[in-house]
C-alpha cells in the first residue's frame, strides 16, 4: 500500500466514464482531456482494429453505417456494460496510451465508473480489461456517486441527494446521503433505447430507413418530452424500404415526441420507485434539496418538467450534464487515498 501510494506521485493516474455511446478521460490536476465515441473498426470476422490499432473513437464513429463488407464499426459496450471483451480491451488501451504516452513514468492507477446495477461478473470484465489495457490498478465507483460529485451534489452531509443519470444504455437513478447510496435503480433504457424508438417509428410510418446517428441527430434536433412553445420541423433523408432507393421527407417534433413516449415512461417509472422506497425523512429531504439530471439524455427538451410533474419535485439539469460522471472520477482521483478504502478494486471480493 506505501509503494502503491509512492508509486501514485509519479504516474498520471486518470478517471474514466466508460459510456455506451462515448468514453470521457480525465487526468488528475489537467481535468477532462479525452472525450470521444466508444467505438471500435475492426477487420470482420477478427478483433484486429485497423490503421495499426488507431481506429477508435472519432475515427471509428465516422465509419458507422458506411463501412464495407470487409470491415465492423462495433460499439463494444451495450446497456453501460462490456458485450465484447477483446475489442473493449483495445479500446481502453488506446486511450488510455493517447491520454498517457510517455508522460508518467509508471503505468496509471484507474479510477471507472459502472452502473450500478451490473453484476459481479460485468465488474470483473471491466477490471480485467482495463488492467490487461496497461493500468497499474483500477478502481471501481458507481455512476450515481460519480454523476452526484460531478455535479457538485452535498453527498456526504446527512442530507438526501438525488441524481437521475441517463446515459446511452443505462439510467442510473439513486438517493445519496453520507457518502453513501441510501436507494438505487438501474434501468438498461436511455438514450440508445430512444434512438431506436425513432428509426423504428420512420420505419414503420414512412417506409424509410436511418442508421443510429441520424438517428441521434434527430433526437438531438428536433426531440422533445412535452410539447414546446413553437414546434420544429426537419428534413432527414434515408433509404426507401420498398423501392430500396435513398428518399427525403420532413417530420416534426410532435410525431418524434410521440414515439418517445414508451423509453421516457419507463425512465419516469423507475424514478418514482426510487422515490416509493426512500426512508420518509430522506423523502422530506427532497421537497427542499430537489431532483438533479444529469448524462445525455438530461439535454432533452422539456424532461425536467416532466419528471416534475409525475413527482412534484423541484427538477434541474445539472452545469455540463455530460461530464459529470467524468468529473466525479476526477474528484476520486483527487482524493484517492481518502476514498480508495470505499470503491471496489481487485483487493475486493466480487
Amino acid at each position: 500500500m506505501i509503494l502503491d501510494t509512492i508509486l501514485g506521485w509519479f504516474s498520471l493516474d486518470m478517471g474514466i466514464d466508460l459510456g455506451t455511446c462515448n468514453t470521457l478521460v480525465c487526468v488528475r490536476g489537467d481535468g477532462i482531456v479525452l472525450n470521444e465515441p466508444s467505438v471500435v473498426a475492426v477487420k470482420k470476422g477478427t478483433n484486429r482494429v485497423l490503421q495499426d490499432g488507431n481506429a477508435v473513437g472519432v475515427v471509428a464513429k465516422d465509419m458507422l453505417g458506411k463501412t464495407p463488407g470487409s470491415i465492423s464499426a462495433i460499439r463494444p459496450l451495450k446497456d453501460g456494460v462490456i458485450s465484447d471483451f477483446e475489442i473493449t480491451e483495445a479500446m481502453l488501451s488506446y486511450f488510455i496510451r493517447k491520454v498517457h504516452g510517455r508522460r508518467g513514468l509508471v503505468s496509471p492507477r484507474v479510477v471507472i465508473s459502472v452502473p450500478s446495477g451490473i453484476t459481479a461478473v460485468e465488474k470483473r470484465a471491466v477490471l480485467d480489461s482495463a488492467e490487461r489495457a496497461g493500468a497499474r490498478k483500477v478502481y471501481l465507483v458507481q455512476e450515481p456517486m460519480a454523476a452526484g460529485i460531478g455535479a457538485g451534489l452535498p453527498i456526504t452531509e446527512p442530507t438526501a441527494s438525488m441524481i437521475v443519470d441517463i446515459g446511452g444504455g443505462t439510467t442510473e437513478v439513486a438517493i445519496m446521503s453520507l457518502a453513501d447510496i441510501s436507494v438505487r435503480e438501474s434501468v438498461r433504457v436511455a438514450g440508445d433505447d430512444m434512438d431506436e424508438a425513432i428509426i423504428n417509428h420512420l420505419k414503420r410510418t414512412y417506409n424509410l430507413l436511418i442508421g443510429e446517428s441520424r438517428s441521434e441527430k434527430i433526437k438531438i434536433t428536433i426531440g422533445s418530452a412535452a410539447p414546446l412553445d413553437k414546434e420544429l420541423t426537419m428534413e432527414i433523408s434515408g433509404r426507401d424500404t420498398i423501392s430500396g432507393l435513398p428518399r427525403k421527407i420532413v417530420i416534426t417534433s410532435e410525431e418524434i415526441r410521440e414515439c418517445l413516449k414508451e423509453p421516457i415512461s419507463q425512465i419516469v417509472d423507475t424514478v418514482t420507485r426510487t422515490l416509493e422506497r426512500a426512508e420518509p425523512e430522506l423523502a422530506a429531504d427532497l421537497i427542499d434539496n430537489g431532483i438533479c439530471l444529469a448524462g445525455g439524455g438530461a439535454l432533452l427538451r422539456r424532461l425536467d418538467k416532466v419528471l416534475s410533474n409525475a413527482t412534484g419535485l423541484d427538477v434541474r439539469v445539472a452545469d455540463d450534464p455530460l461530464t459529470c460522471v467524468a468529473r466525479g472520477t476526477s474528484v476520486y482521483l483527487e482524493n484517492l487515498e481518502l476514498w480508495k478504502d470505499t470503491l471496489e478494486s481487485d483487493d475486493t471480493n466480487l
